[in-house]
């Protein structure tokens, strides 16, 4: 696409997601973030990482007021990138508690192909990156980031500067396996050395279950509304 012309494939991307996730009646999500290469039956630790995530997709659903009659609005939902691993985990177990899900896949050089537990109708592909992180971010109401690569650090990262900066309202952010996140990233060094205040470091929670994850959600103040009518149609 010509340069001209980037700006209108922005807006429609922007547009062909916002308008169908509306008629979905999807208002708010809880993304998942977690490696595409970590399998059900990889080695070490990843099914131990597969199936907490899988759990989780289906505790949030079940509990977060995903789970509402056709008319009503679903309220956190899970959103993933859409692809493998951990992020098909979670969308698994949304998919399992017969809940919607969202995948918002991106394109990639070596192609990447939306896992099957995405719900159909919320299945999205972008060409742009930041327009699919401004998707994820926009509904997200609480952020769980299971173990993963640059582009979950890459993730977590912007997310957490955006709430830093006031950019994100109040939006709990747990991730799972605490000693995985503190072998890879020492965060108390990042005090010592004065980049952050150590107040900062109230952003993040720590979790090593499903139900742990879950529960440090509630506590950080996420909001339950499971029998929240509908409003009217704009």
């Amino acid at each position: 696409m010509s340069t001209p012309m980037r700006g209108v494939r922005f807006l429609l991307e922007y547009a062909h997601a916002e308008e169908i996730l509306h008629q979905a009646g999807v208002r708010s999500t809880i993304v998942v973030f977690g490696s595409a290469r970590s399998r059900e039956d990889g080695p070490g630790r990843e099914p131990f990482w597969y199936q907490e995530a899988r759990s989780f997709g289906r505790i949030a659903s079940e509990r977060g007021g995903a789970l509402q009659p056709e008319g009503k609005h679903h309220e956190h939902v899970i959103a993933t990138g859409g692809g493998p691993g951990l992020m098909e985990a979670a969308n698994r177990g949304a998919h399992e508690a017969g809940a919607p899900s969202i995948g918002f896949n991106i394109t990639l050089p070596h192609e990447q192909y939306p896992n099957s537990y995405c719900s159909p109708n919320l299945t999205f592909r972008f060409h742009y990156f930041a327009m699919r992180k401004m998707h994820l971010v926009m509904r997200a109401k609480a952020l769980v980031v299971f173990p993963g690569g640059f582009g979950t650090l890459d993730e977590l990262f912007e997310i957490l500067n955006l709430k830093l900066t006031g950019k994100l309202q109040a939006l709990p952010i747990v991730l799972f396996d605490e000693t995985y996140w503190r072998n890879i990233i020492n965060f108390d060094v990042l005090v010592e050395a004065g980049m952050i205040r150590p107040e900062d470091l109230a952003l993040l929670a720590f979790a090593n279950s499903a139900e742990e994850a879950w529960q440090l959600l509630l506590h950080q103040g996420l909001s339950v509304y499971p029998n929240r009518e509908a409003e009217p149609n704009r």
